[in-house]
């Protein structure tokens, strides 16, 4: 059993200097892609001016510009986008769904919800204190979502999975805007949960950085179970995995990406399904190599998304949830189209 799974597993893993190459040209995009980012936009500047934004100590309006707008918005779609693509990467070894991502279990909802509740009934309660209402909100969509799922006998299955995330998520959704119309302060939750990387600052990306780069490793130190149970569980019991102590880690690490990602940019759909079908798509099924590769395209794919809204009607600003669900939309289609298979 032993050998049979770890040459599956292996004949599907590309050779390393393959994957050495690709790795590189993965680094090499995401650098292009945010230099791009950084340089396009509706001010004018230049490859002198980013360059002085590194490796110099000059002052003036277009570095300082730089330095302290697009910058930390730009380190922030790096950080959400590796956070969604990872978690989503994980959604899909774990329950073994094509069509999971973080909004399947209702992370993205019960986060949203929090963070609306926090901003209604505790208004000065400082960014932390919403870092910390997402953690607890997407925990708490999570349960709601697993333990529904789970009440009829048989256990897990992605349909049920599909179905109770969806109707938590509507429901949660519909709390976060009843909540906003109560207390009379519904323009200021939709702003924030609309999904944007609009006014972010160096001291959001500061607090939430430390919780999504722990995650990140934590996932890419896990990633060989995480193959392991995306073959099967019966296999994976077999060779000695201790799933419900694996599971139960990588659930909490999917809940701190996913709400540390809510936190900082608000709702943003689809990354955490798309990322994964390309990476696997590019490199195979092997998480060891899938995990980290999702973490670079998933913050290339989100430093782009950015960057186009930002320059396709300057000087105005098209929403970044809109550019993402645009292409996001026509990719679940394909997937269902391609022949998803949900059993009860």
């Amino acid at each position: 059993m032993n050998v049979e799974v770890d040459v599956k597993v292996e004949s599907k893993r590309p050779g390393l200097a393959n994957t050495s190459v690709k790795l590189v040209l993965g680094i090499a995009a995401l650098v292009a892609a945010f230099a791009a980012a950084m340089l396009f936009g509706a001010a004018d500047t230049t490859i002198r001016d980013l360059w002085q934004v590194f490796f110099s100590q000059k002052q003036g309006d277009t570095v300082t510009m730089l330095r302290e707008i697009r910058l930390p918005r730009e380190v922030a779609a790096i950080l959400v986008g590796s956070a969604l693509a990872v978690s989503g990467t994980l959604m899909q070894g774990l329950t073994r769904n094509p069509l999971a991502d973080p909004g399947l279990l209702g992370l993205t909802a019960g986060a949203n919800c929090a963070l609306a509740l926090t901003i209604t009934m505790l208004p000065g309660i400082g960014y932390f204190g919403i870092m910390v209402a997402c953690f607890i909100g997407a925990a708490a969509g999570t349960v709601i979502v697993l333990g529904i799922s789970a009440v009829k006998k048989g256990g897990l299955s992605p349909l049920r999975l599909v179905l109770a995330g969806s109707a938590i998520s509507a429901f949660l959704y519909a709390v976060s805007d009843g909540a906003g119309l109560i207390f009379k302060v519904s323009k200021d939750v939709t702003m924030w949960t609309a999904g944007g990387l609009i006014g972010t600052t160096w001291g959001q990306v500061q607090a939430i950085s430390p919780f999504i780069i722990v995650g990140v490793v934590i996932a890419v130190l896990l990633s060989r179970q995480v193959t392991i149970l995306s073959l099967n569980e019966e296999v994976a019991v077999g060779l000695g995995l201790r799933t419900v102590y694996v599971k139960l880690v990588l659930y909490t690490v999917i809940t701190i990406l996913a709400g540390a990602a809510v936190a900082l940019v608000g709702n943003m759909a689809f990354i955490g399904l798309m990322i994964p079908h390309i990476v696997r798509a590019m490199f195979g099924i092997d998480y060891r190599t899938v995990i980290p590769m999702s973490a670079i395209w998933g913050a290339v794919f989100m430093l782009l998304a950015d960057t186009l809204a930002r320059t396709m009607n300057a000087p105005y600003e098209t929403p970044v949830i809109a550019i993402i669900a645009t292409v996001g939309l026509p990719f679940f289609l394909f997937i269902v189209r391609k022949g998803v298979k949900l059993t009860s």
